[in-house]
């Protein structure tokens, strides 16, 4: 019971037909800023984060108050 070409193929085509090949390629191009933007704020918080620590490792007597 897996699935065969022909069902991934008639799938294919329905999208296709429901859709539109330019509704399907604008919604890829969504996806694909989506996750440049994720990428960006991912990185954007590591380095936060590094500036974070680095500040509280510079000046260690502030953590004995």
């Amino acid at each position: 019971m897996g699935i065969s070409f022909w069902q991934i193929a008639i799938v294919v085509v329905l999208v296709v037909l429901l859709f539109g090949r330019g509704k399907i390629s604008s919604l890829m191009g969504d996806v694909a800023k989506g996750i440049k933007s994720f990428k960006k704020g991912m990185s954007d918080d590591t380095s936060t984060n590094n500036q974070e620590e680095n500040s509280k490792s510079d000046n260690p007597d502030s953590e004995k108050k």
